[in-house]
């Protein structure tokens, strides 16, 4: 190739758009990803054992204030209990997550409740075991 005016080929990428963009890209991700944690905080206790495959269920969730939430909604014990018995014929997968400073004896009512409804299938969840070897 002939050039003129002492013009040569450029053989290198201009890189510095391309970082640029990720690192803004990086800001935005960072920025956004704890905002898409949905739910209610809950203090759960640690445990071992494997993950569960996500399908669909029905949580029970116990906060620290005696408050029960049904799938994110809150709801009384008497109403979960009505609202447990009205679908315990489909038989669904009920799992419990109650946090760790909640009285045990509470824990104890609403998983009472539970089985009253006729849910004979009850999972606990907690939070993994972290052990550092």
């Amino acid at each position: 190739m002939k050039f003129t005016r002492g013009r040569t080929v450029m053989s290198e990428i201009n890189v510095t758009p391309f970082v640029d963009v990720m690192l803004v890209l990086l800001v935005i991700f960072m920025v956004t990803a704890p905002l898409l944690q949905q739910g209610i905080d809950v203090n759960l206790p640690q445990a071992k054992g494997k993950d569960l495959p996500p399908e669909e269920r029905i949580t029970l969730i116990v906060k620290k204030g005696g408050i029960i939430y049904m799938n994110d909604n809150p709801v009384s014990i008497d109403e979960m209990g009505r609202k447990l018995h009205a679908i315990s014929k489909l038989n669904p997968n009920v799992f419990l997550k109650a946090d760790k400073d909640v009285p045990y004896g509470f824990v104890v009512q609403v998983m009472g409740e539970i089985k009253e409804a006729g849910i004979e299938k009850l999972g606990m969840i907690t939070e993994p075991k972290i052990s550092l070897k």
